[in-house]
């Protein structure tokens, strides 16, 4: 049994009296310790995806279950005790005059956990941070440090899964690297489940066995990293992709 689950997932926004599906019936089974991908271009509705399984966007059709059971709307406390999602951009996740301190210390709060002081230092001290950085401003801390609070918030509760939007894309290259490397140590410490959105085929393949690839809100093709490393993309929007991918080894022809 998967333990996280999309099927014929639809969701639908209404803009200025014009209904739009930003998500076409899109189904996939995530295994519990899987690392699973979502590509494609900006607009593709990769990341409507993740917003809707953790409640921030409408689902308008189909169904999410997380341990084969439906996700109810609005999303319930314990949900968010298994699932935490880490955005894309760290200059936008944290609140400019928080301290990581209570950007940390918030969700503890809510989910009433008592042992706060031991649960901030062990989540700065598992994203390479430490207790120096705890009373700190987000202004005071760089782009990969602070792309490493919202890691360190996502994990403080012990979720099972992370929803992955693009947790890189903002980061310089160099940066990219060492957070990758860190999600990459995390879940193979902690056992976790990635759910990674990118338009980077790079980084998907350098972090998941498997990929859906979408395109106006709908799967166009589901890839093994094995395939994806090959290029063994069947579809011609795929093939698009891996050509327009930089740096995802362009000398290797199609």
């Amino acid at each position: 049994m998967s333990l996280l689950s999309c099927a014929d997932l639809d969701v639908t926004f209404d803009k200025r009296g014009q209904r739009v599906r930003a998500v076409r019936a899109v189904s996939f089974d995530v295994a519990e310790g899987e690392a699973f991908g979502i590509v494609g271009e900006s607009g593709s509705g990769k990341s409507t995806v993740l917003r809707a399984i953790c409640g921030l966007a409408p689902v308008t059709g189909g169904a999410i279950r997380l341990n084969g059971h439906p996700v109810k709307t609005p999303r319930p406390a314990a949900f968010y005790r298994q699932v935490q999602m880490v955005f894309q951009d760290p200059y936008a996740s944290l609140h400019p005059r928080h301290t990581v301190d209570k950007v940390l210390s918030e969700p503890l709060a809510i989910h009433g956990f008592d042992d706060v002081e031991a649960r901030i230092e062990k989540a700065l001290d598992d994203v390479g941070l430490g207790g120096g950085f705890r009373f700190r401003y987000p202004h005071q801390l760089s782009g990969g440090q602070r792309q490493r609070v919202a890691i360190a918030r996502a994990l403080i509760l012990e979720p099972t899964v992370l929803l992955l939007d693009e947790p890189t894309s903002a980061l310089d290259a160099s940066i990219q690297a060492e957070v990758l490397n860190l999600l990459d140590a995390l879940r193979a410490d902690r056992g976790l489940t990635y759910v990674l959105v990118s338009h980077d085929l790079a980084v998907v393949a350098h972090m998941c066995e498997r990929l859906i690839v979408m395109q106006h809100g709908a799967i166009v093709e589901t890839l093994t990293r094995d395939a994806l490393q090959r290029r063994e993309a069947q579809q011609d929007y795929t093939r698009e992709l891996l050509r327009a991918s930089a740096g995802f080894r362009p000398t290797l022809p199609l």
